[in-house]
């Protein structure tokens, strides 16, 4: 059977092709240029064709990869925009607390006591409001029974238990809570205890002081373990004890314990 196809014949034929396509195609002196035109008509729709097509399969590859660029462009400018958005917010907030701080500062007794000031780090997590945590301990000279106050000298309580790089710091609100104090006004003498984290109360004011509403309550010296002049709240209303011996006035702080972020503890006078 291969002896038939290979016979000289076919053989010959195919040689014969072959050296008439070489010359067409190499063209000496352009003498086949009429046959290589016809050849050229011939296959031109179908090189047409595979142009056009390998032309449109090049663009959608390219439109594909361009498209998958486009979208790890846009991934990667999302992730930026993220962070940056991120550290906008963070610069933000340094910002403000920053402006805080200093307008802090600005309104403490700075030239009559030495002060640490201390970032609130946690709350009476029962919800009662009776002590905060500090970011100031041993570490920093802090020690129990020091008093605690903010901005323009207003006191809020004192260190109850010192950690190496953290303190306790109970509220006036706490019911063990037990500070010698005087009416700014009238000087009306008694004793600010907490009410069970309610409020506070200046108890055993003899019933001949006078008591107004509206009066500034401070601190008032006694007793030497906190400093006379730190101000503490507002007499909202007067009243009597129970055994009426004496008169009781219901006092609010001066500050909201629960929105504090700063405070500064008082380590001693100057």
């Amino acid at each position: 059977m291969s002896q038939k196809l290979l016979s000289p014949k076919l053989i010959r034929l195919i040689v014969a092709l072959a050296v008439c396509l070489a010359l067409v195609f190499l063209n000496p002196k352009n003498f086949f240029d009429p046959v290589r035109g016809v050849f050229v008509n011939i296959a031109y729709p179908f090189q047409k064709t595979f142009y056009f097509i390998s032309e449109r399969t090049g663009n959608v590859f390219s439109l594909l990869a361009a498209i998958s660029n486009l979208k790890n462009e846009n991934e990667r400018l999302i992730q930026e925009n993220g962070s940056l958005s991120s550290r906008v917010a963070e610069l933000a907030g340094e910002k403000k607390e920053n402006e805080d701080l200093r307008k802090q500062l600005q309104l403490l007794p700075k030239k009559d006591f030495q002060l640490e000031a201390a970032t609130v780090i946690a709350q009476d997590s029962e919800g009662y409001g009776s002590w905060i945590m500090a970011d100031k301990g041993r570490s920093s000279g802090i020690e129990t029974g020091m008093p605690v106050i903010v901005y323009d000298g207003i006191l809020i309580g004192r260190i109850s238990e010192v950690f190496e790089n953290s303190a306790k710091i109970s509220l006036l609100t706490d019911s063990s809570s037990s500070i010698n104090a005087t009416d700014l006004a009238t000087g009306a003498r008694g004793i600010l205890t907490g009410e069970y984290s309610l409020g506070i109360t200046l108890d055993m004011v003899e019933q001949t002081e006078v008591l107004n509403e509206g009066d500034d309550i401070v601190t008032s010296g006694l007793g030497g373990t906190i400093p006379k002049g730190f101000l503490i709240g507002k007499v909202a209303e007067v009243r009597s004890s129970v055994d009426k011996l004496f008169q009781q006035a219901l006092v609010i702080p001066k500050v909201k314990y629960t929105d504090l972020s700063t405070v500064f503890v008082v380590k001693g006078t100057l």
